[in-house]
């Protein structure tokens, strides 16, 4: 396996879809001033959340439980910010939409810019053929609210090609997660 670089990316997002919207380029200011940089890296793509975000709440009392999981137990706000209660944590889900080549597996991790001030993003990777939106998760590992930027930078995607593809793919094996749109709950 080896890790891809810019020029890879690139070619990947332009020839096959890979990444949709793709930004090229490393973006760092917005007409409004200085953001959290998204967009193609030297070795990697830093990908944006939208401003759909599922905050959690325990008002319910609920247990989390992966098998028996209680949607009641977010609320869903639509915002260019997400204020993340403390010690708790928020879902949203990428901008971008990627279709994954079959000799490649994506590993997602945190924006230092985010880690420096407590909050940490967990994706588990993006295996070969997975097709979708990326459902994000940010913890809040602080005793203080903590704020989530819609359409800016939250994660850096590094994207590994092995030498041959895959015996069977996350769409031969039909993954439960293939193919969804928007903040996606456990599925089980």
């Amino acid at each position: 396996m080896s890790i891809k670089s810019d020029k890879w990316i690139r070619r990947m997002a332009e020839e096959h879809n890979m990444i949709s919207p793709f930004e090229p380029r490393q973006v760092r200011h917005s007409e409004n001033g200085k953001i959290v940089s998204h967009g193609t890296s030297s070795y990697g793509y830093d990908i944006r959340c939208s401003n759909e975000f599922k905050i959690f709440t325990n008002i319910n009392s609920a247990v989390v439980d992966p098998k028996n999981f209680a949607p009641n137990s977010f609320v869903d706000i639509v915002s260019d910010v997400c204020i993340i209660p403390p010690n708790s944590f928020a879902l949203a889900r990428s901008v971008e939409y990627f279709r994954i080549p079959r000799s490649v597996l994506v590993i997602c991790l945190g924006k230092s810019t985010y880690a420096r001030c407590g909050i940490i993003v967990n994706v588990t990777p993006l295996e070969p053929e997975w097709e979708g939106h990326i459902t994000l998760e940010f913890s809040n590992t602080t005793p203080l609210p903590a704020k989530i930027y819609a359409n800016e930078g939250v994660a850096q995607l590094l994207f590994l090609q092995s030498d041959e593809e895959c015996e069977t793919s996350y769409k031969d094996r039909g993954g439960k997660y293939q193919g969804q749109r928007g903040v996606t709950l456990p599925i089980t």
